[in-house]
Parts: structure tokens; C-alpha cells; sequence
């Protein structure tokens, strides 16, 4: 199957992710959250931004990429992007030190933490597996082409 379709996030996981975030980027602009460092939660909401902007790239539109194995390795690329990012936006909120939403900013961050682990983990997987078998069925039709 080479449809553009199967090198896709379910709509679901998308809505998921998204939800998370908007309730991650009201609680860093509107919350209460407090720091004692100088300009921390400044940066902490660039971040948030930042990990938006990783996250949307998870459901962009690669139809105008010709090849299924480049858009999958595009796919695979906006992965490891939004994990690092995440990962970065948490490390960021680990000077949050106090203020009446500060649980629920590291409740949302394990929340993403958690999908983008496990569900979105095993939807890599899988296309990793799917870029080996096409990768393979390359090198095969080089070597025939070399053969003939």
C-alpha cells in the first residue's frame, strides 16, 4: 500500500496531543505558576511554543513529498523533533517552583511524556519497520539492475 494516508498520526492521537498542549500553553500564560530564576518562565513559554509548532509538524501534510520512504523518514524526523523538544519544555518547567497550577503543569508534561512514549513511540516503530522493508526492496532492485 503506497497511499499517503498510511504515513499518518491517527486524527485521534492528533486531537490528544493537541488538547494537551492548549491546556500546557493556558496553564504557562494564563496559571499560576511561580520561578525564582530570572526569566525562566519566559523561556519556558517559548518553549511550549516551540513544542506546538513540533507538534502540528506531526500532522502536516506530506503529500507533496513524492516517495513513501521520504515521507516516512520526514514522519520520523517531526517525531524525534517534538520528543526533544518535549524534552527540553521539561526540563524548562523543572524551575517552575511553585504557584496553585504548578501541579498541573507537571501533570500535563507527564501526561504528553506519556503518549509521545508509548502511543507515539509504537506508531514510530512501526514505520521504522515499514522504512527497512522499503529500504531493503531498494537494494534489491539496485542489485538487479546491476545484474542486468
Amino acid at each position: 500500500m503506497d497511499t499517503v494516508g498510511d504515513v499518518a498520526l491517527p486524527a485521534e492521537l492528533v486531537a490528544r496531543l493537541r488538547a494537551r498542549w492548549q491546556l500546557l500553553i493556558d496553564i504557562a500564560v494564563w496559571g499560576d505558576i511561580k520561578s525564582e530564576q530570572l526569566g525562566l518562565l519566559t523561556r519556558l513559554r517559548k518553549r511550549i511554543l516551540e513544542l506546538g509548532e513540533r507538534l502540528k509538524s506531526l500532522d502536516a501534510d506530506r503529500a507533496w513529498i513524492p516517495k513513501r520512504r521520504e515521507r516516512i523518514k520526514n514522519l520520523l524526523g517531526s517525531c524525534l523533533s517534538a520528543r526533544d523538544t518535549l524534552l527540553q519544555t521539561e526540563r524548562a518547567a523543572q524551575g517552575v517552583t511553585g504557584g496553585r497550577d504548578k501541579d498541573a503543569l507537571s501533570q500535563v508534561l507527564v501526561d504528553l511524556h506519556r503518549i509521545m512514549t508509548t502511543e507515539l513511540q509504537e506508531h514510530e516503530n512501526a514505520w521504522a519497520e515499514t522504512l527497512q522493508v522499503l529500504n531493503k526492496g531498494s537494494l534489491e532492485d539496485e542489485e538487479d539492475e546491476e545484474d542486468a
